[in-house]
């Protein structure tokens, strides 16, 4: 039987815990800390409706059977809805691991407001740490009873503070360009040149920065890193079980992921590169009603989630997994606004990438707040108030991209960017408008006379969710058969264009030349508009998924990088790099304000044609209010030339950096070394895109 203590008999066992009266505790800050002037440890947790707390604890040996137990006395170690108690290292002996088990009304008996269950060994959302006993088991939480020897535990002994040194936050304006990327996707592949034991890691990352400072990004946007539930089954990270440990197996060695994201995040910021998070406040590993009580379900159900009042689906799922998180709740706000702040302050990442931030707006009903407290929390926090925040503006029932968004500071994903751009590539009719509108900034979301600026979108062709480049230039339909869903999951229109032939075997040559070239217009028209530009891993040397684009279960070949395919697509790999370069080398394109009367629109002939049919656009970018030269842009795409004729400057002025059509490496070069166009008429070759200079 493990030792058990009351409050009461507690305060017996030594003259030594009078002093921190009677194990009593303080009621901040939440979670297990360590007090060193004390030699004790501080335990905190906010519960609402528990009628009956007690901490568990494990040693190294055995974690199934409690080698010391702590039953809180609700008079002594109660403060409003915290509870909290300080216990010396003493009195713990050899335990290494944590956890809580909490009464109070079960489901079935409240209607499923709460869910507590008395057996149910509980993680401490608060944890720094998460250990997963041998014997870890995703049913036995799903399942009604103990789940004790194969439920997540809170580590103790956290690790050392990690030396920063003379580390410096980089901090890019203009030159901003994020790379979305996997940890383990990244460097998980034998092809990628990493020592086996770090293939997969943030080690394994910091072996590839060589290659980040080759192709020019400034950003780098991590997929989920925190602690997510490694039997869960969701490779990309979106079912989080904690919000403050690093995800145990993206470490070489996983009693050490603290230290070793750590040292990725150190390494990326001596090379200039900001480290920005892919973070899920939205939803929790714990599903619906069926799913797995972990921790939040079990500690205060009604205060973590968005009931439905239905008990037959207690859950509303604004989130599609199952669950939302109940973001208009003060411990909610407090446990998201305090993670944040250890991610910035313990951790020193740059910024986050919300996802489904639509569902941070929801008030308790479901319904959306027009001014919710946690993003006002969020801009006016210290320490928050001057990283990035980037947001997902929306979830599965509320669309707020542009202005309806309620952060007026924060970037957001531009899904219209997205879709404009490959409706117009596809060749799409009645494109010509949008394509100019996001091109310029997407002012009709983010009007510079009520406060945006470009750089609140971010641009985006391609992220984690969908099609790869290669894949959106190859596939017509998506080929999800391997998901398990009997190819109904993922979104079924993507605006791709397979070029006439399905797929990426036994491609005829002239289809694999459109693609490459179609590939290319896509880099060129994402680093050429105005905005914040974003691209996936992989789409520098045209990785694929084989048409699969949900791939969110996918631990495999299908979602690690093929590092080989630099070489295979080294043609596009130069271009995409050199176009990387040609942005950041002209301030005109990477401005924090529109064009307006700096742009001058054009058509193959004269004036832009925005009828249904056309397919061409051209403009003229002036330069020297941002000290650069011009640049003149044309579009052609239509399946056939176009000759167009340009509107500005006189006959030799112009010089032809950029053209699509041609062959590398006539297709990118060198100021220095482009051609003269010699005549006021440039034929623009079927699906191409030029780029001219002037200055």
């Amino acid at each position: 039987m493990p030792r058990r203590v009351s409050a009461t008999l507690a305060a017996m066992i030594s003259p030594e815990t009078r002093a921190i009266q009677l194990y009593e505790g303080s009621i901040m800050p939440l979670g297990a800390h360590w007090v060193p002037q004390e030699a004790a440890w501080n335990f905190s947790i906010y519960t609402h409706y528990a009628r009956a707390v007690k901490l568990l604890f494990f040693d190294e040996h055995d974690h199934t059977n409690p080698c010391f137990e702590f039953v809180f006395d609700a008079l002594i170690h109660r403060t409003t809805q915290i509870w909290h108690c300080r216990l010396p290292a003493e009195l713990l002996g050899d335990a290494c691991y944590y956890a809580y088990q909490m009464d109070g009304p079960s489901a079935i008996e409240s209607g499923w407001r709460h869910a507590f269950d008395a057996e149910k060994v509980l993680l401490d959302p608060y944890a720094r740490s998460v250990f997963f006993p041998p014997n870890f088991d995703r049913q036995a939480a799903r399942d009604p009873g103990s789940n004790a020897g194969k439920a997540p535990l809170g580590m103790l002994a956290d690790e050392p503070p990690f030396d920063w040194g003379d580390d410096q936050r980089p901090r890019h304006r203009g030159d901003l360009i994020i790379y979305e990327m996997h940890v383990r996707g990244f460097t998980r592949s034998e092809t990628s040149g990493v020592a086996a034991e770090k293939r997969g890691t943030f080690a394994g990352v910091i072996e590839k920065i060589p290659h980040l400072k080759e192709l020019g990004i400034t950003a780098v946007e991590l997929l989920p890193v925190q602690q997510f539930d490694p039997q869960e089954g969701n490779f990309w990270g979106y079912m989080t079980l904690n919000f403050f440990a690093p995800h145990h197996e993206f470490a070489a060695s996983r009693a050490h992921a603290k230290t070793e994201f750590c040292q990725m995040v150190k390494a990326l910021h001596a090379e200039g590169i900001e480290v920005i998070l892919d973070v899920v406040y939205n939803h929790t590993a714990e599903s619906g009603e069926t799913g797995p009580c972990y921790s939040y379900r079990g500690i205060d159900n009604e205060t973590y989630y968005i009931l439905s009042g239905n008990v037959a689906h207690p859950y509303q799922n604004h989130s599609g997994t199952g669950n939302t998180l109940n973001c208009s709740n003060g411990a909610v706000q407090a446990l998201i606004v305090d993670s944040l702040r250890y991610w910035v302050t313990e951790m020193h990442v740059d910024g986050f990438r919300f996802d489904l931030a639509s569902a941070l707006t929801r008030n308790k009903d479901g319904s959306i707040n027009e001014t919710p407290a946690l993003l006002a929390d969020i801009r006016t926090d210290p320490v928050l108030r001057d990283v990035r925040l980037i947001a997902e503006p929306w979830d599965c029932g509320a669309y707020q991209l542009g202005n309806s968004f309620p952060g007026r500071l924060w970037h957001q994903w531009n899904g219209m960017f997205r879709d404009d751009i490959r409706r117009f590539v596809r060749g799409d009719e009645d494109c010509v408008p949008a394509l100019m509108r996001r091109l310029y900034g997407s002012d009709d979301l983010f009007p510079d006379d009520e406060g945006y600026r470009p750089l609140h979108s971010i641009n985006y062709i391609i992220s984690h969710d969908g099609f790869t480049l290669n894949d959106l230039v190859s596939y017509n339909h998506r080929h999800n058969l391997a998901n398990g869903h009997q190819n109904t999951d993922g979104t079924g229109e993507n605006f791709s264009w397979n070029c006439g032939y399905e797929g990426g075997d036994k491609v005829p040559a002239e289809v694999r030349a459109l693609r490459l070239r179609q590939a290319k217009n896509f880099a060129a028209l994402l680093f050429l508009a105005n905005g914040v530009p974003m691209f996936l891993a992989g789409d520098e040397f045209l990785q694929t998924q084989r048409g699969n684009n949900n791939p969110y279960n996918q631990d495999n070949e299908t979602t690690w990088l093929d590092w080989s395919r630099i070489t295979l697509s080294a043609d596009h790999f130069r271009f995409f790099k050199r176009m990387i370069a040609f942005r950041r080398a002209h301030p005109t394109l990477c401005r924090n304000r529109f064009w307006r009367k700096e742009v001058r629109w054009y058509g193959a002939d004269g004036g832009p044609d925005f009828s249904p049919h056309s397919r061409s656009i051209a403009y003229c970018l002036k330069g020297k209010s941002f000290a650069d030269i011009d640049l003149y842009v044309m579009i052609n795409g239509w399946r056939e030339p176009l000759k167009f004729a340009i509107q500005e400057g006189v006959d030799g002025a112009w010089k032809r950096v950029i053209d699509t059509g041609l062959a590398s490496p006539n297709d990118i070069v060198d100021r220095a070394d482009a051609p003269v166009v010699a005549e006021l008429e440039y034929e623009l070759g079927p699906r191409s895109i030029a780029v001219l200079t002037r200055g």
